[in-house]
């Protein structure tokens, strides 16, 4: 029997082991994880009708590979569409909630009749993106070599201009990366629309031919929560092949495999899927080959979600606006060190997630904010959270249930030239048979990318190890 030892009991990692429990019976397996429990980030708390989420709160339904693993799982009846007849967005510009502009893709425009009539932008803004499909030649011209790349900030104001980074791409992308526009790879993290250059120039006209197209909702998650994918993945495991609480310290490369160490022991396997965070990653590695570690060198942003649940008693008091929730430009008035990134209202972004009447709130701090208010106490973050929220929603009561939860550095930041160095970090890996890689620092920070990885690598690590004739 071959062995294969899988590192990290998160999204990835879980989905690894499930991939071979399931459809490799000839492997035995061991799944490390340091932690008391299994899942990583997707973590949901069920309390007096609430469906809370500690971490995501979904994925993005056009990538199909979370919904097959729930289809997989026998849950295809808990799958539920985001409920984007509510789907608005605003921003907080100078203390007010103004809602971007209906039928946008991000920042781009699929109506530019909706620019025009919208106090979002100023008439500068407006123009800019009346005449970006006038540039489209211009702009084919000028698109990315496969070869190159830049930074999201750079591509959206060859486009669109200042303003419209400022406004929206800002905080769009520090909503999902937590990070800086201005050295985050476009070509990693948007790469649908740098193909959209390459092919119509203007992205205003490249979304416009996309419409009517993909007509689902933005967003998927299931009706009992995300919880529910790891419950199931976790109960499909044999138990005895699972090792919580169990941190691997050191990873060697021998003739004879993998030697793999914990506190407790050590052991020897054919392979081993290495789904820990980068810095866990780049720790374990870097005394196999000293290019790891500057291949692996990766800024990440921390996270601190606080959510905040409210009775139908106490909602009535509240008036939530209608839509999915709020971004925060940090230039805006509150000191980078206490803002929020981040509101969603969770109770109008799906149903389910909220007993009848009731309203659920998740505040989120990322990036600077998020570092400097890692070590706070949950009851000062859930004080500082009401506090913000109540500054732009009013006053709020004390929720009937609060849930904090940090995720120090979980949030890696693909910098410009991020594909060259993937690149280099796949032949680099390729070179130790039997070394496999997953998680969100790569090709991904999404659940279905996470669990696209994890069982790809589980399929080549069986593959590889596979017992021969």
């Amino acid at each position: 029997m071959k062995r294969i030892a899988i590192i990290g009991g998160g999204l990835s990692g879980l989905s690894a082991a499930y991939e071979l429990a399931r459809n490799e019976p000839q492997i035995v397996f061991r799944l490390f994880e340091a932690s008391p429990r299994l899942g990583g980030i997707v973590e949901t708390i069920r309390e007096d009708g609430f469906v809370i989420e500690c971490g995501p709160d979904s994925w993005v339904t056009e990538k199909p590979w979370a919904r097959e693993l729930a289809v997989e799982l026998g849950l295809e009846a808990e799958i539920i569409p985001s409920n984007d007849n509510h789907r608005r967005t605003y921003l907080l510009q100078q203390g007010r909630l103004v809602a971007m502009p209906d039928s946008m893709r991000m920042m781009v425009p699929t109506n530019l009749d909706a620019i025009a009539e919208s106090p979002f932008f100023s008439e500068e803004a407006r123009l800019t993106y009346r005449r970006e499909p006038e540039r489209a030649a211009e702009l084919r011209a000028s698109a990315l070599k496969d070869d190159e790349d830049e930074s999201i900030a750079s591509f959206v104001r060859r486009h669109f201009g200042d303003e419209v980074v400022r406004t929206i791409a800002g905080p769009l992308l520090a909503g999902v990366f937590g990070g800086d526009v201005e050295s985050l790879s476009v070509r990693a993290v948007m790469p649908a629309f740098v193909k959209m250059e390459r092919e119509h120039g203007s992205l205003v006209k490249a979304v416009q031919s996309l419409a009517g197209q993909n007509e689902h909702s933005v967003f998927t998650s299931l009706r009992s929560g995300l919880g529910t994918l790891i419950d199931r993945m976790a109960a499909a495991l044999p138990q005895e092949h699972i090792r919580v609480e169990e941190d691997v310290i050191a990873v060697t490369h021998r003739s004879e495999g993998w030697r793999i160490r914990t506190r407790n022991a050590e052991k020897i396997f054919d392979a081993v899927i290495v789904a820990t965070p980068v810095d866990v990653t780049r720790r374990l590695l870097r005394g196999i080959d000293e290019r790891f570690d500057s291949l692996l060198a990766m800024d990440a942003s921390s996270a601190i979600v606080v959510a905040l649940a409210f009775l139908p008693e106490q909602a009535r008091t509240l008036s939530i606006p209608h839509g999915f929730g709020y971004l925060v430009p940090q230039t805006d008035s509150v000191e980078e060190s206490a803002q929020l990134l981040a509101c969603t209202f969770v109770d109008q972004k799906f149903p389910h997630r909220a007993p009848e009447g009731g309203i659920l709130l998740r505040g989120f701090f990322g990036g600077a904010a998020a570092t400097s208010l890692m070590h706070e106490s949950d009851e000062a973050l859930s004080a500082l959270t009401i506090e913000r929220l109540s500054e732009v929603l009013g006053t709020l009561p004390a929720p009937r249930h609060t849930i904090v939860r940090r995720w120090p550095w979980s949030l890696p930041q693909y910098a410009v030239g991020h594909p060259a160095r993937m690149a280099k970090l796949e032949a680099l890996t390729v070179s130790f048979p039997g070394l496999y890689l997953a998680g969100n620092a790569y090709y991904g920070v999404g659940l279905p990318d996470m669990v696209r990885m994890g069982r790809d690598a589980a399929r080549r690590a069986a593959q590889k190890t596979a017992p021969q004739g």
